[in-house]
């Protein structure tokens, strides 16, 4: 039977050789190892990895054609429904959504979809053979705020559904977080990033780099001036938290923000690069998602020795659980139940050390998680020259503050209901602008919403 075949392993880079590099971990399945995987597949009649998927693949659909060895029938069914799917394979948290509701999970271990839709995004580049239906123009122009996966996702179905679409980004390359958030080492930048950007300009969105909205133009002047029946925002979460603890104000301590962006957009851990990143010898990284492991597998890989600093247990850790894995595979230090006071400089006003002091779990927070407390005369010290902070992002206020009749939550998120309609009629949002800092699949499900919210309000104008 399918579900007694045990799952298929996917072969990456020895720990050793990929700490010192920056070449993608995972090596993915070959055609044969993806065919035996999908034919673990029950097909279920009520397939809860669906429901579980934010963009609602038709997974079990793909699987049967994987299966079958027919892989452009497996290319077409996704790209229905994903915009990213190479990108999705590859960062997606399936543990927690599709893998996750896979009923062979209960009894041993899901289908590995995020692996298999991996294989097909990379075979159907490989091959050339993605095509998608457009439908004729219909004379409508819509504004994309932000080329990351929300508006990524949001632009490609308006387009397919025949909109004049335009993607405004305020930096030199589109993309994103998928741009300058996510190292090299988990998500190629021009064989998988550019790749399938490519794809999204395929089916006729323009990019238009180096916009701020809210400064080159506002969201105002696009509606009443420039045409555009309505506007999209998916500007992302990118103003960085910090801890206001002592010290955070010295040389040598980085939001993850700032260090991933430097190195992975800038190239900044080039030795030629006129601004080069520190390459820090002791690094403490505090924080525990996907930013953190992230921030911390990009340092070790620039010769700094990494100890990741997080004040619940390492059964709290946000991050995925691949990530995690892949960080104590390659030599990251993780200290649980641990939380800086203060950060300690030099005579020069550089890192030398941190202070941190041990916790305990009490009680569950509003979140349903056991709330950490200090261990009273726990203090202890860390030597570090330097300390990235990975403790989430906000958005950015600019284009809520440019535009008229937005309005936004007390942490600074604009307000939108689920289908991403906002406060201002004809301007909608989802994504990080709208959460806080969450997932590439979660952005681009609200990217998708959006879409045909839009899709229904210009058809109604």
């Amino acid at each position: 039977m399918a579900n007694k075949i045990p799952r298929v392993p996917v072969r990456e880079q020895d720990p050793k050789v990929r700490a010192a590099n920056f070449e993608e971990v995972c090596y993915g399945y070959n055609e044969e190892e993806a065919v035996l995987e999908a034919s673990r597949c029950l097909h279920c009649k009520n397939p809860r990895c669906v429901s579980a998927c934010p963009v609602s693949v038709k997974i079990p659909e793909f699987i049967a054609a994987v299966a079958a060895h027919d892989f452009e029938a497996a290319a077409s069914v996704i790209a229905e429904d994903s915009s990213l799917p190479a990108v999705c394979g590859r960062v997606c948290p399936q543990e927690t959504q599709c893998e996750g509701s896979c009923i062979l999970g209960v009894k041993s271990e899901p289908v590995a979809i995020g692996k298999l839709e991996r294989f097909v995004a990379d075979w159907s580049r490989s091959q050339g053979t993605k095509k998608v239906d457009k439908a004729p123009s219909n004379g409508h122009k819509v504004a994309i705020v932000g080329s990351g996966p929300a508006g990524l996702a949001c632009a490609y179905d308006l387009a397919k559904w025949g909109y004049d679409v335009t993607i405004f980004e305020a930096l030199h390359k589109p993309g994103g977080v998928l741009e300058y958030g996510i190292p090299e080492f988990r998500l190629p930048k021009e064989r998988v990033v550019a790749a399938e950007i490519a794809d999204v300009k395929a089916m006729g969105v323009k990019i238009e780099t180096n916009v701020v909205v809210g400064r080159t133009v506002t969201v105002d002047s696009l509606m009443d001036k420039e045409g555009f029946s309505a506007v999209f925002i998916g500007s992302g979460a990118g103003l960085p938290r910090f801890m206001n603890i002592p010290g955070e104000n010295l040389n040598g301590v980085f939001s993850a923000n700032e260090f991933l962006t430097r190195n992975n957009l800038m190239d900044a851990y080039r030795d030629d690069y006129l601004t080069p990143v520190m390459h820090a010898k002791k690094v403490v990284v505090v924080g525990g998602g996907n930013v953190a492991m992230d921030a911390a597998r990009t340092a070790l890989r620039l010769g700094g020795e990494v100890t990741v600093v997080y004040r619940r247990t390492e059964v709290e850790l946000p991050a995925r659980r691949e990530e995690v894995h892949h960080a104590k595979e390659e030599g990251v230090t993780f200290m649980m139940l641990s939380n800086p006071v203060e950060i300690i400089g030099d005579e020069n006003g550089w890192v030398s050390r941190i202070r941190c002091i041990r916790m305990e779990l009490g009680e569950p927070d509003e979140s349903g998680r056991r709330s950490p407390v200090p261990v009273p005369g726990s203090e202890f010290e860390i030597e570090a020259d330097s300390v990235i902070m990975a403790l989430g992002t906000s958005p950015n206020p600019l284009i809520a503050r440019t535009t008229s009749g937005l309005e936004t939550t007390r942490r600074g998120c604009l307000v939108a209901d689920e289908d991403g309609v906002t406060t201002r009629p004809g301007v909608f949002a989802g994504g990080d602008a709208v959460t806080g800092a969450a997932t590439v699949i979660l952005a681009m499900g609200a990217g998708r919403k959006a879409a045909a919210a839009i899709d229904r309000y210009v058809k109604a104008l």
